[in-house]
């Protein structure tokens, strides 16, 4: 449960997301948010999938599309080993 400011944020967030983005994406998008809240900034592609039930090619794609139309994230292709690894943060 979001308390205080969190859950203003979380309002603000959710209409564009909705508005903006397919089914695919916004299952990305909220799995980035919820992970970047509890610190974490590097993710695989496989364990998304994994998570959420896709392949690591069709999340591969879209965090690739996302990294372009994304305005509230910033998502680097950081690395590739076994599975791609990108770095996620917020933009300012």
């Amino acid at each position: 449960m979001y308390v205080g400011k969190g859950v203003i944020g979380m309002q603000m967030l959710m209409l564009p997301i909705l508005e903006h983005y397919n089914e695919t994406q916004q299952k990305i998008l909220w799995y980035l948010y919820g992970n970047l809240r509890q610190g974490q900034h590097y993710f695989k592609s496989k364990y998304i999938a994994n998570d959420l039930g896709l392949s690591s090619k069709e999340v591969g794609t879209n965090l690739g599309i996302l990294s372009d139309i994304c305005d509230d994230l910033k998502i680097t292709r950081w690395s590739y080993s076994h599975s791609t690894t990108w770095m996620v943060t917020q933009r300012a």
